[in-house]
């Protein structure tokens, strides 16, 4: 054989190969087309609709709080209340001294202080009515909690649980978080006396003069 034809093969070896490879691709590509044609010819299967989320069951918050102090009969104690709210990405603490009240089966009186010595709340829970008095502000909100379920749902998700005191075994603290308002009350309760007699005018709630008077439906469209 000559040098030049051991450089330039025989053209019909190029001819096989260049088959071989047409070949070699007809049979790869094609079932991907047809698979692809098929995919997209048939009729897609509709998606599975996708279940509501579904939000935590309403807690009234009063209830809650009741159901923590149910323990006893009676429950006198001090407390260290904290207030954090969420203002434009900044927390703000207003840290408040007060006394709690509790009487079975559902009579409840929280008296806030400033740590000057202020009187700034008294809230009372008597009989299913809640009366909150705001003494600096000469203002009052009071109404039955039943007849405003609907605004205070509206406030979003609450979460109410407490912490107790291993060494008596009673509970000695009480979180309320609203949730999407970014704000929880954290309420310590210190001295607790239990199931002694409580004064006569203890759940008696008199309004000051010039005080003027709100629904407490109005209170909670102001937390909205």
């Amino acid at each position: 054989m000559r040098g030049e034809d051991m450089m330039n093969p025989c053209p019909c070896e190029s001819i096989l190969k260049w088959r071989s490879e047409m070949i070699r691709r007809f049979f790869v590509f094609v079932p991907l087309l047809l698979i692809g044609f098929l995919l997209a010819g048939c009729p897609k299967r509709p998606l599975p609709p996708v279940p509501p989320v579904e939000k935590p069951p309403f807690v009234d918050p009063i209830d809650k709080v009741l159901e923590i102090l149910s323990f006893a009969e009676t429950l006198q104690a001090k407390a260290s209340i904290r207030i954090d709210i969420v203002k434009e990405g900044e927390k703000q603490v207003y840290p408040i001294n007060g006394i709690v009240f509790y009487q079975a089966p559902g009579n409840l009186r929280i008296l806030g202080y400033h740590p000057l010595g202020m009187g700034l709340f008294d809230a009372l829970y008597r009989n299913g009515e809640f009366s909150l008095l705001l003494p600096l502000q000469k203002m009052a909100f009071i109404g039955k909690v039943s007849e405003s379920d609907d605004a205070l749902r509206k406030v979003g998700e609450i979460q109410v649980t407490s912490g107790m005191n291993e060494m008596r075994n009673i509970p000695n603290r009480i979180r309320i978080n609203i949730v999407e308002k970014e704000i929880e009350i954290d309420l310590r309760l210190k001295e607790i006396q239990v199931n002694e007699e409580l004064p006569e005018d203890t759940f008696q709630w008199n309004l000051p003069e010039k005080v003027a008077v709100r629904p407490l439906s109005r209170l909670l469209r102001a937390i909205k």
